[in-house]
């Protein structure tokens, strides 16, 4: 029987290129051949096609039909899968995988322009940010929002003595912007840096009281706003200073195209939303982009549980938004919410005093959600079909937050639930994941590549306290269901990092590539609910693959990130080819 056989060269190098069998898959100018879109019937042959199945399993042939995967195995056997209707890919040894599932990504905030322009830096104290914020002021009109993010809390208060007579934040913005209201978030967006303008306008004075899963820091003596907000107090200045800013809609629909962009080029076919922020319109954005038929990677949207707003009428939202079909590119059903804060602000919550706290208040400490009101939310959730990504950091947060899924278990709640996170896990909760089945999402940065042991902590913690910090071998040796993703762009979106950073913090860390292959891939498509359409090359699973230059099997952590992603797939669609 004839064949059309087309030999598609998918190393876009020039090198790769020019080693393409003349006259075969080249276009009229001699150029090779890559569709946008792949036959309705295609076969994959001669490739190192890492499955994520459980075995460690490598094959070198890879049936697709109409977007979905019919035939896993040799270059022998998907003989029978070849006829005139199939296009034949030849990948010529190269090393395919499943694509990549980032279960933590904050895609709509990580390109959005509508975060600001103003841009601080993160080395730099309060009195050498002058420089910057100066330069923020060009062509701004008097009362206009002046926003941005870039300074890191440490950084910024570390040469002030509390009883000198320097300024603090809030006077060195007043007097640089009298006229403005500006807010600049921290880089982790767990506090931000305002003005007097921009407390009047969200409502923030002496006499308020701290909301839920935040802090507005004080002046110690005459009890006014210093000039920092922790949390969710931050949270309420935010959603002002975003809503007022003119082409709103546009910034956003534009950002959130160039985060699809750069998450496709990065091997990435599937996403765990970091949070949407709904009352700021991110789901309109979203619905715009889904309809047109631009979104080129899967997405479970994570509507923000608000912790200091009505439950019933948030509950009524998540009900009319809900979106289960696991079939389309755009999935809600899973919510995110906050247990805790984070270490350097001392709102982690933690079960042994913090051993210093920039500003003194919280020394366990603090809340979003409640242990009790967390199990609440969970149980009624789930009568809706929601699952929930749980923000932890310290070991107090992990603990309650499972308390809390476990008691919502025993009520009946099914659904799929993540912590992540995990920063720091009490002894007696490692197991517990496993015998409550409940996943764990680590992101491993450069900063834990770099120092493992996370000396910097030591400011705030105890030597107990010390070695409970990144738990992701432990829990991952008990069995329990444990990824990795980015937190883009709190770290790197590149997957190919994470996956070295987890082969390179000794003990604390992952023990072969596989494993962290299977966390990046397997692993947060169970986490989402997903693992039966995708995660791993399977038999009637979806066409989701990501083509690499180079077997990172085969190479050393270190130099895992040089590897490159070719070419992305999703439900048979190439979403991502790379360039000459």
């Amino acid at each position: 029987m004839k064949r059309k056989i087309l030999l598609i060269c998918l190393i876009l190098s020039m090198v790769w290129i020019s080693a393409c069998t003349p006259g075969v898959g080249e276009g009229e100018n001699g150029s090779a051949v890559l569709p946008n879109q792949l036959p309705k019937n295609v076969v994959f042959k001669n490739g190192t096609i890492y499955t994520s199945n459980g075995k460690q399993d490598i094959v070198e042939a890879v049936a697709v039909k109409e977007g979905k995967i019919t035939f896993v195995g040799s270059n022998k056997d998907v003989e029978g899968f070849i006829n005139e209707d199939t296009k034949v890919v030849d990948l010529q040894g190269r090393f395919v995988l499943p694509g990549f599932v980032d279960n933590h990504n904050h895609i709509f905030e990580a390109k959005s322009p509508a975060a600001g322009n103003c841009s601080v830096s993160p080395d730099a104290s309060l009195q050498e940010q002058r420089s910057y914020l100066k330069a923020c002021k060009k062509d701004v009109k008097t009362g206009e929002w002046i926003s941005g993010t870039g300074f890191s809390l440490e950084e910024l208060l570390k040469d002030m003595d509390e009883k000198s007579e320097q300024q603090t934040p809030l006077q060195v913005l007043n007097e640089l912007f009298p006229n403005n209201p500006v807010l600049i978030m921290e880089r982790t967006s767990h506090s931000v840096w305002v003005n007097s303008k921009a407390l009047e306008l969200a409502g923030i004075n002496k006499d308020t009281k701290d909301p839920q899963g935040g802090r507005i820091i004080r002046d110690p003596e005459t009890g006014e706003p210093f000039g920092i907000l922790y949390d969710t107090a931050g949270d309420i200045v935010m959603e002002k200073a975003w809503n007022s800013q003119p082409k709103l809609f546009e910034k956003n629909y534009e950002g959130l195209l160039d985060g699809l962009n750069e998450v496709a080029k990065n091997g990435i076919t599937t996403v765990g939303d970091g949070r949407l922020y709904w009352k700021r319109g991110w789901l309109d954005v979203w619905n715009k982009v889904n309809d047109e038929k631009k979104l080129t990677t899967r997405v479970v949207l994570r509507p923000w549980v608000y912790p200091n707003l009505n439950e019933a009428e948030q509950m009524e939202y998540f009900k009319k938004i809900k979106r289960d079909d696991i079939s389309s590119r755009m999935l809600i059903n899973q919510v995110k919410m906050y247990s805790d804060g984070i270490s350097i602000n001392s709102t982690a919550k933690i079960l042994e005093k913090y051993k210093f706290e920039w500003f003194k208040g919280t020394p366990y400490g603090l809340n979003y959600i409640l242990e009790e009101k967390m199990k609440w939310w969970l149980t009624e959730l789930n009568k809706i079909g929601y699952g929930a990504l749980i923000h932890t950091i310290g070991d107090g947060g992990v603990r309650e937050s499972l308390n809390a899924i476990e008691a919502a278990k025993k009520e009946g709640a099914n659904q799929p639930y993540t912590l992540t996170h995990v920063e720091m896990v009490e002894d007696s909760d490692i197991k517990r994941f496993a015998k409550l089945g409940i996943s764990a999402d680590f992101q491993v940065g450069h900063d834990f590549a770099e120092d493992p042991k996370q000396s910097w902590a030591s400011t705030y913690f105890s030597d107990q306290q010390m070695k409970r910090i990144m738990p992701l071998g432990r829990i991952w040796k008990t069995g329990a269901n444990v990824s990795l993703s980015s937190d883009w762009d709190v770290n790197e979106l590149n997957p190919l990092v994470t996956i070295s950073n987890a082969l390179s913090i000794d003990e604390k860390g992952l023990s072969d590539v596989y494993a962290a292959i299977d966390a990046y891939t397997i692993k947060p498509a169970k986490a989402l609910g997903l693992d039966n359409i995708t995660g791993s090359i399977k038999v009637g699973k979806s066409a989701d693959m990501v083509l690499l230059d180079e077997d990172i099997t085969k190479m050393s952590a270190d130099k895992i990130p040089n590897a490159k992603v070719l070419v992305t797939v999703l439900q048979g669609e190439i979403v991502y080819h790379k360039e000459k």
